[in-house]
Formats: structure tokens, C-alpha cells, sequence
């Protein structure tokens, strides 16, 4: 099968509107909780999040299409336009026939979905529903825009599969590549929650921190006092193409996919399997699939939600996949200063594992106070500031509610 490589970037995070933003404030260790300023949230039981700041869609596109969009398309739109130039595709001449998009997102169009009830519920009852309203909301809609964008006539979807949902999309635009399906995708996943329904609906599941007198250390990842995740937004955006193509146009290369796994907790529709069944098997599944053994791996971006029994599961399945490795890999949760994408994670996370190896740093999981007994004290958990090593390969984690496990590989591309 053919390799596959990455070779084009873009992210719109918490942290920032662009790849190197989002990195920065990645190395720099900083909080992109803050309280919400959407809507009024003093009734609801949190009352902050990790939004996108300043961003305009119409800094992007024309005002007219831009209202065609929910944000979540237009998160979609402006990250696959970054990595679509960072890659330098726009200096080439690409065969559409042989180029897709696989995007992922697990809600879709929920702000849109709210404010049209919204509108129908407090108005005269006679339904005045925008004329794009289901084009709007629809989860695969930001695929069908990318392609209609770039004139790509490929495989073109949306993979759904809760906070899963990115790293399935990079997974089957990875596998597309390799059969020889395809040249290149765009792929990735963006998702826009933080409104009315996505706050009260995770805090009726009681999976969000309710930390509303310090937003940005609620976050914390494997620290004793966790009680839960903060929901953040965004999108982020990779180029990936085959090794073949990627050198014929002369194309800088950021990493190489080494392989990926997928696995099922069959265990409960929430909550993860207690001993890490599912994350263990996924883990093993993407190491097989690379070829690798677990002492190649040097960084695992781990899922790491910051709730109570999410951490502990997911560091049960290191323990039981790496053994005594475990303790010589760099383990951290970059969620810590993100919060939750939700279907977007994955794609945000891949943009910081592959950035990892590029740069040799490994990015903290801050908002560390108290130690967890239930944790190993020799896992090094890559606790508030970041650390430097040599990152060979990269592990990058993400589960999704209903038992949705999904592992990349991401490796040092070596000619």
C-alpha cells in the first residue's frame, strides 16, 4: 500500500485563528477558557467555555454565503483554506478526479437548529423557516462545500461519530490514499456547541466542570479535583496525499501516517469501559497497523477529557499496551488548554502531535494542583509547562460517547 503523507496545516482553536497560533498558545501552556460571552449564561450551571475569540466569517468569504453557513461550516471553510495554502496547493494544478474530502463533526448545525426553533416557538406559530435551514444544519454539509470550493470530485462525507469523529475522518481519508482510492484529501473536523442547548444538555449529563470561579483552570486533566470537561470550538484542517504525489510537485512534508486503529467499548453509551478495554484495543490495533512496537513511540496526546473516569480508563490502556514503556514516553492533554472539540478533537490534536515531531517539544497538560493517587507517579504526564525531546512518532488518541475509540499514528517522514 502506498504511504501517506501531511503536508498542509490549518486550525482555528480556543487558542487562536491560525496554526501558529494555536501552537503558540499550545507551548506557552495558556487557558482558552474563559466565561461565555454568546449568550447569557448566568442561569445555567457553567457558565464559561472555550470559544473561538474574534473571529469574523466575513473576514473570509462574502457576507451573502457566509449567511448560508452555520458556524460550524464556516470553521470548516477557513481551516481547509490554510491548509490548503499552507501546502501550496494553489500553486498546483490538481486532477480533481483523484482528490476528496472526508470531514468529520459530531453535532453539526446545532446553533442553527436553536435559533430556528427559537424563532418558530416565540413567533406567531406560522412556520418561516429560513430557506437554507436544513442545508444549514445537515452534519455532512461542510464536505459538500470544501469540494464545491476546490473542485474536488472525489470521496466526499462527513464521519460521525461523536468526539470520535475528526480522527475517523482522517482515518478513511488515510485509507482512501493508501488503496489507491485517491491522490489527496482535505480532511479534519470542526464543531460550534458552545449556545444554549450544547452548555445545557452536557450539564444535564453532568459531564461539564462547573469551576465558574476560575474558567481557566477548570480544565485539569489527571489532577485529583477534575469534575469534568470544558466544551470548546473550533475546527482544524489537514492536507494529507500520497508520498508519490507529495514529492512529484516538490511539496514540503510535515509527517507521515504511520498507521491507525479503530475499536468499540461495547460497554455503555457514556461512560468508558473502566479497565480501558476499548482504548486498549484501539491502541494495539493502530501499533500493529504502523508496524511499530511501543517502544517507538515517544508522545501520546491522549483523549484526556478531565473527567473522573475518562483519565483513569485511558491510563489503564497505556499501562496495558506500553508495559514498562510507559514510562519513557511523554504523555499530555492538550485539552487542558482547548477544551473539548468535541467532533472536532481529533483534528485539532492531530495538529498538535504532528507539530510535536516537528518541533521537538511536546505540549503540557497544565492546570495540574493535586496528584492523583489512582495515577502512576512514573507516567510522565507532561504536567504545566512543555517539555523538549526527539518525537519519533506520535500516538494521537480520541473516543466518542457510544464507545467510539480511534488511534493515529503520526511519524518522523523519512525519505
Amino acid at each position: 500500500m502506498r504511504r501517506v503523507v501531511v503536508t498542509g496545516l490549518g486550525a482555528l482553536t480556543p487558542l487562536g485563528n491560525s496554526v501558529q497560533d494555536y501552537w503558540n498558545g499550545l507551548v506557552q501552556g495558556r487557558s482558552g477558557a474563559a466565561p461565555i460571552t454568546r449568550f447569557d449564561a448566568s442561569k445555567f450551571r457553567t457558565q464559561f467555555a472555550a470559544e473561538v475569540k474574534g473571529f469574523d466569517p466575513e473576514n473570509h468569504m462574502d457576507r451573502k454565503e457566509a449567511r448560508k453557513m452555520d458556524p460550524y461550516t464556516h470553521y470548516a471553510m477557513v481551516t481547509a483554506e490554510e491548509a490548503f495554502m499552507d501546502a501550496g496547493l494553489h500553486q498546483f494544478k490538481i486532477d480533481g478526479e483523484r482528490a476528496g474530502v472526508i470531514w468529520g463533526s459530531g453535532i453539526g448545525g446545532l446553533y442553527t437548529v436553536f435559533h430556528e426553533f427559537k424563532s418558530y416557538f416565540e413567533g406567531d406559530g406560522i412556520p418561516k423557516f429560513n430557506p437554507f435551514f436544513v442545508p444549514k444544519m445537515i452534519s455532512d454539509i461542510a464536505a459538500g462545500y470544501l469540494s464545491i470550493q476546490y473542485g474536488f470530485h472525489g470521496p466526499n462525507y462527513t464521519t460521525v461519530s461523536a468526539c470520535a469523529s475528526s480522527n475517523n475522518a482522517i482515518i478513511d481519508a488515510f485509507n482512501y490514499i493508501r488503496w489507491g482510492v485517491a491522490d489527496l484529501f482535505i480532511t479534519g473536523g470542526s464543531e460550534a456547541a458552545v449556545n444554549e442547548p450544547g452548555v445545557a444538555g452536557f450539564n444535564a449529563m453532568k459531564a461539564l466542570s462547573e469551576r465558574n470561579d476560575d474558567p481557566a483552570t477548570a480544565s485539569r486533566p489527571f489532577d485529583l479535583n477534575r469534575d469534568g470537561f470544558v466544551l470548546g470550538e473550533g475546527g482544524a484542517a489537514l492536507i494529507l496525499e500520497s508520498l508519490d504525489h507529495a514529492l512529484a510537485r516538490g511539496a514540503r512534508i510535515y509527517a507521515e501516517i504511520g498507521g491507525a486503529g479503530l475499536s468499540a467499548d461495547a460497554h455503555h453509551i457514556t461512560a468508558p469501559h473502566p479497565e480501558g478495554l476499548g482504548a486498549t484495543l484501539v491502541m494495539r490495533n493502530a501499533l500493529r497497523d504502523a508496524g511499530l512496537v511501543p517502544s517507538e513511540i515517544d508522545y501520546i496526546n491522549v483523549h484526556g477529557t478531565s473527567t473522573p473516569l475518562g483519565d483513569l480508563s485511558e491510563i489503564k490502556a497505556i499501562q496495558n499496551v506500553f508495559g514498562e514503556d510507559a514510562y519513557r514516553l511523554n504523555v499530555s492533554s492538550t485539552k487542558s488548554m482547548t477544551g473539548h472539540l468535541l467532533g472536532a478533537a481529533g483534528a485539532a490534536e492531530a495538529v498538535a502531535s504532528i507539530l510535536a515531531i516537528v518541533h521537538g517539544t511536546v505540549p503540557p497538560t497544565i492546570n495540574h494542583f493535586t496528584d492523583d493517587p489512582a495515577f502512576d507517579p512514573r507516567i510522565n504526564l507532561t504536567f504545566n509547562a512543555p517539555q523538549s525531546r526527539t518525537v519519533r512518532a506520535a500516538l494521537s488518541n480520541t473516543f466518542g460517547f457510544g464507545g467510539h475509540n480511534t488511534s493515529v499514528v503520526f511519524k518522523a517522514y523519512q525519505a
